[in-house]
């Protein structure tokens, strides 16, 4: 099934994700907010606007679908957040899960940081940072929307991971391809779901059991100088 009118996706958040009124409410607030921003800062394509229930709404509310019966109920971490999607809009539709939503763009966080308060979202933490600059952790859930190719984007986070964090990853039309690609020293339970505004896109949902870890990060004010070559 693909959705392709917002009617369509509207239908869906109430009828299978079962939203109630509230979180639509929610929802139609965050929309509004955008599309109000977009007109200051450029959050998401100006071509997505008349679509954008399906385009974003559903687009982020997919996640909570997909993992249904394998997710948590600890901290979504949201890298990459960005326009706030999907991480702001997983805090509109489930108010009582703590969500972290990540971004190295001050602009960014400031939005992100405005549309919680004008939403009322308690659960949400909004952090100005690199990931690589990120505290270690763990978390129940990772998102990232196109934040980096899947062998890059574990490296930098792994260290956020358990075997039991829920990994859900929009990856587009390559979803399965970056999938295949990513070195066997990952040892992982991933798998593709299809999207549900986009036949040609796919979701990367799994655990990642073990595998190759970055390394340690030296923050720059912390570096080593280098001595004298001889």
């Amino acid at each position: 099934m693909t959705l392709v009118t917002e009617v369509e996706a509207q239908a869906w958040l109430r009828e299978v994700l079962h939203v109630d009124d509230a979180g639509m409410s929610r929802l139609a607030h965050l929309v509004d907010l955008l599309l109000a921003e977009n007109e200051r800062q450029n959050l998401v394509a100006r071509g997505t606007l008349p679509h954008v229930w399906v385009r974003h709404i559903v687009d982020s509310a997919q996640l909570l679908h997909v993992s249904r019966e394998t997710l948590g109920s600890g901290e979504w971490l949201d890298l990459g957040t960005g326009a706030g999607f999907p991480g702001l809009a997983v805090a509109a539709i489930q108010p009582d899960r703590p969500v972290i939503l990540v971004d190295s763009r001050r602009l960014r966080t400031e939005w992100l940081q405005r549309a919680a308060d004008a939403l009322e979202l308690s659960n949400v933490r909004v952090i100005l940072s690199r990931v690589e600059d990120l505290q270690s952790g763990a978390y129940a859930a990772i998102s990232a929307r196109a934040f980096a190719p899947l062998d890059k984007l574990l490296a930098i986070s792994a260290r956020f991971s358990t075997p039991d964090t829920l990994w859900l990853l929009p990856k587009g039309a390559g979803a399965q391809h970056e999938l295949q690609m990513l070195p066997e020293s990952w040892r992982h339970m991933f798998h593709v779901e299809q999207s549900l505004t986009d036949p040609a896109a796919g979701i990367i949902v799994g655990r990642l059991l073990a595998g190759k870890q970055p390394a340690p990060h030296v923050s720059r004010q912390q570096a080593p100088r280098k001595g004298k070559r001889t």
